[in-house]
């Protein structure tokens, strides 16, 4: 009785810090910086992590450092250049921070090098969408479902 007392304790505990550490990254304020790359063409067409189709004509991202739908602010150090994406997939590169669309890659003029220090904001989820909109509008394409 008293090791089942102790095992929903440990599991309640996990849970509240689980919902806490979502809800600090889903409100913003979170920035880290490391190495972006990109998507190689031959993931067109699979599921993401969160069961969405990935298309690299698309602002999304892959990245182990947040939740599934968390929506960041990605800038280009050496240029300063920033997109908006939505967190859809996991990435499986220990030494890159996120992987991007071949789409936020190339606004963020990396594609040639495929590699780029950025750091990583995490903004809240009506900015992202809202910021995502624009890009996508801003070329004059709107296939960018969220």
């Amino acid at each position: 009785m008293m090791l089942k007392k102790i095992v929903c304790s440990i599991i309640a505990l996990l849970m509240v810090n689980f919902a806490t550490v979502t809800l600090n990254a889903q409100k913003g304020g979170d920035s880290k910086t490391g190495t972006a790359s990109y998507y190689h063409s031959k993931f067109v067409g699979r599921k993401t992590a969160n069961g969405e189709t990935f298309s690299n004509t698309k602002y999304t991202a892959a990245c182990n450092q947040y939740p599934l739908g968390t929506y960041l602010k990605v800038t280009n150090n050496k240029n300063g250049k920033a997109v908006y994406v939505k967190v859809n997939d996991r990435i499986g590169h220990p030494k890159r921070v996120i992987d991007l669309t071949h789409r936020a890659a190339k606004d963020l003029s990396f594609t040639n090098s495929g590699l780029a220090n950025v750091t990583i904001e995490v903004v809240n989820s009506d900015l992202g969408q809202r910021r995502i909109l624009a890009q996508t509008n801003d070329e004059g394409v709107s296939d960018n479902t969220l």
